[in-house]
């Protein structure tokens, strides 16, 4: 006992000195929202939000040493279940994983007539970020792509009806730069045609959305979300992600898939809490023999996607500031969209806006150079960078014309089918770019990017 009161006291001695270290000595930008600027200084699109506290559970979570998923994991995913207002959330390594977790619960034998088989149609659009289209492909279904609408840049729901077809088994679609889709329309849709929806919330952490009524955060709506937790979104984990449900059927599907498709859900380091380690009965699973060890017997194709309790450290106390974090990013894209609605007026830039009934929680500001602009979006994105503002492309572009999916002379090299035109999606591929509106940008840097676009456009 007196050894376990030491231990107790040393580590509470350590962490508080993690904190006085991380205070004095971590550069000031990093802990302070309204950093001085001056002209000229580097504007990133995004960037890390932290201070003392992730530092300190840092520390705690290297002291136990508990490498795998522990009890960090374990709050880390209550913590988040409840914040996104699901059932299950799972904590897993990557924001691009958990889009392939989610669309390979989908190919699961459980789900019975609703599975989703190679061959079968998976409906998304054009423009977007990879790793929302990569996962269809990955599991042999084939994409099927709709363009976007302008200004919202998300799903032309007016194009949903030309893209199913007999072989149609699902929906995945992102909430563009934290703006959400259409989700009223999109569900209606989906229930029309008894298809799965998978949300790709990576950008949208903290974006809200009124159906029939009720507010709820983006990602809780659809049969299956997903976050991502790299140092730009709206919290961190280092490198993470996060997949989530109300369905405890593709709770247990995808908790099987992140965890090497094994059919037991003992956490890391424990076994037979399921109470079915050497119980299982001769031919229920496969044609393993009775009491065969259940912590060894897999009903999936799975991954190895878990991740580590050090990041969900970090996650723990980057929840707590996910209101703030929120509210400065429609702040700032507050401050931009103002100061660059005279551009707008004046016909020479395409600004943009909020999905109707939805409350954004801008990952980035998205600005459209209008046909009759004399300046490219190449001369506008290199007058800025050059200036010390990072801009970003609107991902991928129309993502059908991206070399993983065909060849310069037009050879197909990835199966899938556009329903309609990709007339918008061809539109922000060529004229669309964003800038940033983490936290830490503030007032005067959104005055200034604002000032350098306007003069940028009138060269």
């Amino acid at each position: 006992m007196a050894s376990d009161k030491r231990e107790r006291e040393t580590r509470k001695q350590i962490v508080e000195l993690a904190r006085q270290y991380a205070k004095k000595f971590h550069p000031l930008h990093d802990f302070d929202r309204e950093a001085p600027f001056k002209e000229g200084d580097r504007i990133s699109y995004a960037g890390r939000v932290y201070d003392d506290e992730e530092i300190a559970n840092l520390v705690e979570a290297a002291l136990e040493f508990w490498l795998t998923p522990g009890r960090f994991a374990r709050d880390f995913e209550r913590e988040l279940a409840r914040v996104i207002g699901v059932n299950s959330a799972f904590y897993c390594s990557s924001g691009s994983n958990a889009n392939l977790l989610a669309l390979s619960a989908l190919t699961s034998p459980l789900l019975g007539d609703r599975r989703l088989l190679r061959g079968d149609e998976v409906i998304t659009v054009a423009a977007g970020f990879p790793t929302t289209v990569f996962p269809i492909v990955q599991n042999g279904a084939i994409p099927v792509f709709v363009d976007i609408a302008l200004p919202t840049y998300n799903v032309d729901i007016t194009q949903l009806e030309n893209a199913v077809s007999h072989k149609t088994k699902a929906v995945i679609l992102a909430h563009t730069l934290g703006n959400p889709f259409d989700i009223k329309a999109v569900k209606a849709f989906c229930k029309k045609y008894n298809l799965w929806l998978i949300e790709d919330n990576c950008d949208a952490f903290g974006s809200e959305y009124t159906l029939d009524g009720k507010t709820g955060l983006t990602g809780s709506f659809g049969d299956i979300g997903t976050l991502s937790f790299y140092p730009p979104h709206h919290i961190t984990t280092g490198e993470g992600g996060a997949v989530f449900t109300n369905d405890p059927l593709l709770a247990k599907i995808l908790l099987s898939f992140r965890d090497w498709g094994r059919d037991c859900v003992c956490p890391s380091g424990k076994d037979n809490v399921c109470g079915a380690r050497f119980n299982s009965a001769a031919n229920t699973y496969g044609q393993l023999p009775a009491g065969f060890d259940h912590k060894y017997t897999y009903s999936h194709i799975g991954y190895n996607f878990q991740a580590t309790d050090l990041g969900a450290s970090i996650g723990l106390a980057q929840l707590k500031k996910l209101a703030d974090n929120t509210a400065a990013r429609r702040e700032n894209f507050d401050r931009l969209f103002w100061a660059l609605k005279p551009l707008e007026d004046s016909g020479a830039i395409i600004l943009p806006q909020a999905t109707p009934n939805a409350n954004p929680s801008w990952f980035g500001f998205p600005i459209t150079i209008a046909e009759k602009t004399k300046r490219s979006r190449l001369e506008v994105a290199r007058f800025l960078e050059e200036r010390g503002v990072q801009i970003r492309l609107l991902f991928a572009g129309n993502i059908v014309r991206q070399p993983a999916f065909v060849t310069s002379n037009g050879q197909k090299l990835v199966d899938f089918r556009v329903a309609g035109d990709l007339i918008n999606s061809d539109r922000v591929m060529n004229d669309t770019f964003w800038i940033g509106v983490y936290p830490r940008i503030g007032a005067a840097r959104c005055e200034y990017m604002a000032r350098l676009v306007t003069q940028a456009l009138s060269q």
